[in-house]
Formats: C-alpha cells, sequence, structure tokens
C-alpha cells in the first residue's frame, strides 16, 4: 500500500468512528427527551401514547387526596384538566394553587401516572412552559367569554 492510500484508509476510518460514535450519542438522547404538554394538548390527543413525557399547570385548589404515601390530583391550565397519580414523597414545596410538572406516562383510560413531581421553588416561579400554556388558556377563555 502506498503511503497516500494508508491516509485515506485512516480518514475514511476515522470518519467512520465518528459517525457511528454521532449516531450513538443522537440515538441515547433521542431515548431520554422527554416533552412537555400542556393539559389542554394532552385532551386534543398531542401527548405521545406508551412514552414518557411531562404534563405542567397549576394544581386545582381541593383536588388533591393522599392514601400513604400515594397522592392523587389535578393538573389544569384553567381550560382543560388532568388527572394525576403519584406514589412517592411529593416535594416540600408542592401545594393546591401552585404550579408543578409531573413526568410520566398516561394510561388508557387518560389518568396521567407520575414518576416524577416537580414543584415550584418559590411564590413567584412557574415553570415557563407551563405558564406559557396558563396565559394561553386564559386568552382562549377571554375571547370565548366576549
Amino acid at each position: 500500500m502506498k503511503a497516500r492510500q494508508k491516509r485515506f484508509a485512516i480518514v475514511i476510518g476515522g470518519l467512520a468512528a465518528l459517525g457511528i460514535a454521532a449516531a450513538l450519542i443522537l440515538n441515547a438522547f433521542q431515548s431520554n427527551l422527554v416533552f412537555f404538554f400542556t393539559p389542554t394538548q394532552v385532551a386534543a390527543g398531542e401527548a405521545p401514547k406508551g412514552r414518557a413525557f411531562r404534563v405542567g399547570g397549576l394544581v386545582k385548589e381541593g383536588s388533591l387526596q393522599r392514601n400513604d404515601i400515594t397522592a392523587r390530583f389535578i393538573v389544569t391550565d384553567t381550560a382543560q384538566e388532568i388527572q394525576v397519580a403519584y406514589t412517592g414523597i411529593l416535594p416540600d414545596l408542592f401545594s393546591e394553587g401552585k404550579g408543578v410538572v409531573a413526568q410520566g406516562t398516561l394510561s388508557p383510560d387518560g389518568q396521567f401516572t407520575a414518576s416524577e413531581v416537580l414543584a415550584k421553588h418559590d411564590e413567584n416561579y412557574m415553570p415557563p412552559e407551563a405558564q406559557a400554556a396558563v396565559d394561553k388558556a386564559h386568552e382562549a377563555s377571554r375571547s370565548l367569554q366576549q
């Protein structure tokens, strides 16, 4: 083999290795990617079936029910609501009427089973996606009332 052919083979081998590494990284990223949806989007059927996603909004006042370590509550964006079930310890800052993001899967009967619940971290904070969804739902309900 000539020196030129060896360099060419090394370059091709390096590009192939780089391509394989990039494909593996993108595949790992894709499988760990979790999308955010509002209760309105979930009700419209935009949420993935059989795959984990996040739902966010406000915890509806008076909806929290606790059984031992299982909590059930309703997440709303003021336009639609979704029932959430979570087994585990809720965050200290979790409370009714406050912003929340829950990660989990949607069952065929429409109940969201959360594997993780994230609560706001101060009295003025709501996740940007949840705040935008609540604002959008408020605008939609105002336009329907007019």
